[in-house]
């Protein structure tokens, strides 16, 4: 039986090294991200960049730290699984904690997307994790395409809001007049979110 799991997992690997190494390598996107929107001078208050920075990269730590639990050389897949149920209720309990800061800060005024990408999403994908972390040693066929499933999602939600911040930032760059020295109010560099609704333009 666990030699027939040993094959399950070995199956993965290939999946693996490529989601892992995709998040490690999209994690330097949101360092740009910041970098970007500190050029341009925007301002945030600490809540806003908890809400809508840090869990960015925290997503992509999470895919490529999932990544690592499941190819690394288990003697026992009940160990792998307990680690992915530690991790995953950390990611519940840190998502909860992102919503507290969303609600907290007052520098933008969140739209239905940014509640989607930032908290609804991130918490299904963190919750597939416990589930399949808690009956992948008993069932691990299906549970492994559960844990992936989550991994990919995360993976689109961390690229999806890294993106969206890029995007406002272009747009606050364009519509900036030189000779115009303050900040804008909302600091979408911390705080990403659907510049259409908020810009008006595509």
């Amino acid at each position: 039986m666990e030699s027939a799991t040993h094959s399950l997992f070995a199956a993965w690997e290939s999946f693996y090294v490529i989601v892992g190494s995709s998040a490690a390598a999209l994690t330097g996107l949101q360092f740009v991200v910041m970098v970007l929107g500190a050029e341009i001078n925007t301002t945030a208050t600490v809540h806003t960049t908890r809400a809508f920075g840090t869990p960015t990269v925290v997503h992509f730590c999470a895919v490529l730290l999932n990544s690592a639990i499941l190819s690394a050389p288990w003697s026992r897949h009940g160990s792998a699984a307990l680690a992915i149920v530690a991790f995953a209720l950390a990611g519940v309990i840190y998502t909860l904690i992102v919503l507290r800061h969303a609600r907290r800060q007052t520098d933008y005024e969140p739209v239905l997307e940014d509640w989607i990408f930032h908290t609804v999403l991130p918490l299904i994908a963190y919750a597939a994790f416990l589930v399949g972390g808690i009956y992948l040693p008993q069932d691990p066929g299906p549970w492994l395409f559960a844990i992936g499933a989550a991994s990919l999602l995360l993976l689109f939600v961390g690229i999806h809001n890294a993106w969206d911040a890029v995007t406002y930032i272009a747009l606050v760059r364009r519509r900036r007049k030189p000779e115009d020295g303050e900040a804008p109010a909302t600091d979408k560099a911390a705080a990403p979110s659907d510049a259409r609704e908020n810009q008006g333009t595509v």
